[in-house]
């Protein structure tokens, strides 16, 4: 039997009619029987269009309030039939079945439905049956019957009957199968996401993919999958690419933690802040978080907290930066930022972020809490006799925020709400701080005064102790340790102060 079909009858029962009128006239010019329900059926009627109503094949009404109108034997019989199969034709004769050969429907909106913040029995309604059952028989027999699951299809579809005077390949039949395949995953996959609250499962679907360059080396290919444009308006230059995506997830992840603070402006280099300052204006935020390391800023990822201004604007502009990114733009600043064509100008929306993190790991994949934990002031443990002042405080709770997002094995040093130096990714803690010594001392930063946080307790008293022979003052650590009292023991013989917040903050 060929695997060429022609088109010769069509089911059609769709909640989105936006696209459908000009589909179902050419269905019409190619002499296409069309069986209907509804409001379908009466948009159908009203194009001036021949339409044979559902209930005239099955001999019953739609039932139960509409939530049964295509679920009968003669309906999937008509889209299940093999046609090469003499038991099925045979049958299909038997029985007065009508051959169905396109099956156009979609699915009730219930994700849109969930998102609303609508009631139970109306999400619930949104639960389709009749779709979803429809998709799938259609899909399962491609070999005879070619499904369109989605408006988003329509436009392809209408041009591959256009081309071909109504005929489908097995191919096309196949193509539009998987389609529909992944458009009822996706749907099952929401709505158990939605009513599981005890079973420990991990189900995730992106329905919105987009190809970048390429992945994280030029010879791997990489894709996002998620929805760029409900976190972005992008306003100029070339596309993220992978690497740009992973420095900006963390630079938005660190700015989340200063909002609605005074002007912050955070540089990025390898997901890690390179500088860092909060000040009174974003201009001398900027100007301050430039200084902790003016090297490592060369093609970094710029965030702050509030709008750019022009003379902001000014100071960037002089930088080789890949992106910046703010909850929004002066005029005049974005024209002075566009002067570099490949600069990536996001402005940042007002969403929520995830609450999970997740990644491949050996052959699975590892689902975890997001560590959404802020040290704050009331939950600060005073080990030590010296107490922090309340300027000591403040740099300690700003160092702790900074050390949360910075790659672990790590050591901040931060001063006047401003970040010297970080030691970040070192295999010892120990080396950590030798690193940020040494890199705030390649700046000519006094560190006397300064503070410092660690994201994992002091097992010795090394740390600190290297930490007071540079001047720094006061420490902020988790704590935990069989040996915290030996590095109480050093601040409290060298005049240091010392708080612990009982919690880690590992970022591997």
């Amino acid at each position: 039997m060929s695997t060429s079909k022609t088109i010769k009858s069509a089911l059609i029962s769709v909640f989105h009619k936006d696209g459908l009128e000009p589909l179902v006239k050419k269905l019409n010019d190619l002499n296409v029987t069309i069986y209907s329900t509804g409001g379908t059926e009466n948009f159908i009627k009203e194009l001036g269009i021949d339409v044979i109503p559902v209930e005239e094949v099955t001999s019953y009404p739609s039932i139960l309030g509409g939530r049964v109108k295509t679920l009968h034997p003669k309906v999937f019989g008509g889209i299940l039939n093999r046609q090469d199969h003499k038991g099925d034709v045979a049958e299909m004769t038997e029985y007065n079945i009508p051959q169905i050969d396109l099956v156009i429907v979609d699915l009730y909106p219930f994700e849109k439905t969930v998102a609303s913040g609508a009631p139970e029995q109306d999400i619930v309604e949104k639960i389709d049956i009749g779709g979803i059952s429809l998709i799938r028989a259609a899909a399962k027999n491609f070999k005879d019957t070619i499904i369109v699951s989605s408006m988003d299809q329509y436009e392809d579809f209408l041009s591959l009957i256009s081309k071909n005077n109504g005929k489908t390949s097995i191919s096309d039949r196949k193509k539009f199968a998987a389609k529909a395949f992944n458009i009822s995953s996706h749907y099952d996959t929401a709505i158990f996401n939605y009513f599981n609250e005890d079973e420990v499962v991990y189900k995730a679907s992106e329905q919105t993919s987009k190809t970048l360059r390429y992945g994280e080396n030029p010879h791997q290919k990489g894709y996002f999958f998620g929805d760029l444009e409900a976190m972005f308006d992008k306003l100029h230059g070339k596309e993220l690419s992978y690497n740009n995506l992973l420095d900006v997830d963390a630079a938005v992840n660190l700015i989340e933690e200063f909002k609605g603070e005074a002007p912050t402006f955070a540089i990025l280099k390898h997901n890690n802040a390179c500088g860092f300052a909060q000040r009174e204006t974003i201009k001398q935020a900027y100007v301050d978080a430039l200084a902790g390391d003016p090297v490592s800023a060369f093609g970094g990822i710029l965030i702050a907290n509030t709008e750019i201004d022009a003379s902001t604007a000014n100071e960037i502009h002089s930088l080789f930066c890949e992106v910046v990114i703010a909850p929004s733009f002066s005029d005049q600043a974005l024209t002075i930022l566009k002067g570099k064509k490949n600069r990536i100008i996001l402005v940042q929306k007002d969403v929520e972020l995830p609450t999970t993190t997740v990644r491949t790991c050996l052959n699975g994949t590892l689902v975890q809490d997001k560590d959404n934990i802020t040290d704050q002031l009331e939950g600060l443990k005073y080990v030590t006799n010296n107490k922090p002042t309340k300027k000591e405080l403040d740099d300690l709770l700003f160092a702790s925020k900074l050390c949360k997002n910075t790659k672990s094995n790590t050591i901040i040093l931060v001063k006047n709400k401003q970040l010297l130096a970080g030691g970040t990714g070192q295999t010892s803690r120990v080396d950590a701080l030798n690193q940020a010594i040494e890199k705030a001392n390649s700046f000519n930063f006094d560190l006397n005064g300064a503070v410092m946080a660690s994201d994992a307790f002091f097992p010795f008293p090394d740390c600190v102790e290297i930490a007071d022979k540079a001047g720094i003052k006061s420490v902020i650590q988790p704590g935990g340790s069989i040996k915290d009292q030996l590095s109480i023991d050093y601040c409290n013989d060298n005049d240091l102060s010392m708080v612990m917040t009982g919690t880690r903050h590992f970022k591997h």
